[in-house]
């Protein structure tokens, strides 16, 4: 990996998955395949892996397994396939976290970039006008912000190698697919020129609005420390991730929140 995320653990992609150092704990991974997101896609009969990526949810250090249960957080990790969805990249359906029982929200989500590069597509609404519309560019060692309530996907921008991505969630985390899959998808496809550069083409299901295409914002004030790996902020200072399972905690951050 391009970046070490902070504990033992190794991607792999043949089978995909991943495989955990002695002192981590993990599940077998899911795997998410292309019957499972074509309804998503801009040509939902294009040709691509039939595995596109695979998660594991719930993983660590044996020693924080317990830390993290009463604290209600999850480290989830996912590998994506090398290639293309026909001339789409690599990338999930897109969705909204659910309103936690937890702390009645819907919770946001931290993603840490391990190795490729990747595009979290973030939107405001998962209804006819989406609201803002980001494409933030993420690489190894980056970290980007999902917001409580807002649809995303996330896409490899580089279809020559796998895509690798750790992420702090809720505990009581879940998925609406609803509003995105009424919508045939995100607001903006990504798609592929002829130069093998991501380019962007708005969804007609949506009413016509602007895409904001940037890198990472800043996020000090959730708590990320450049160049650190998210699960050694945890390690060093474990309150810092508090606003994930209870949002309600950064309140100000998200209004007017920018990615």
């Amino acid at each position: 990996m391009k970046f070490n995320p902070g504990f033992d653990i190794v991607p792999t992609t043949n089978p995909m998955g991943f495989v955990y150092g002695k002192d981590v704990f993990g599940p077998q991974v899911e795997n998410r395949f292309l019957n499972d997101i074509r309804a998503s896609l801009a040509d939902p009969d294009c040709d691509g892996p039939e595995i596109v990526y695979s998660i594991a949810m719930d993983v660590g250090k044996q020693e924080h397994k317990e830390q993290l249960y009463k604290m209600h957080l999850l480290y989830g990790v996912v590998t994506y396939a090398a290639g293309r969805l026909g001339n789409e990249p690599i990338r999930s359906q897109g969705h909204i976290h659910w309103v936690s029982r937890f702390s009645d929200w819907s919770t946001p989500e931290v993603y840490e970039i391990w190795s490729g590069e990747a595009i979290i597509y973030m939107q405001e609404y998962a209804e006819d006008n989406p609201g803002r519309c980001y494409a933030v560019y993420a690489k190894a060692g980056d970290v980007v912000i999902v917001p409580p309530y807002w649809a995303h996907a996330t896409i490899s921008a580089n279809p020559d190698e796998p895509l690798t991505f750790g992420a702090w969630c809720d505990r009581d985390y879940g998925f609406e697919y609803e509003g995105i899959r009424k919508h045939k998808g995100i607001a903006w496809f990504p798609v592929f020129n002829e130069k093998n550069k991501i380019e962007w083409s708005a969804n007609p299901s949506y009413e016509k609005t602007a895409l904001i295409c940037k890198t990472p914002a800043d996020h000090s004030d959730l708590g990320i420390v450049k160049g650190e790996a998210i699960y050694r902020t945890f390690e060093r200072s474990p309150e810092s991730f508090l606003y994930v399972p209870n949002p309600a905690l950064k309140e100000n951050v998200w209004r007017n929140y920018e990615p």
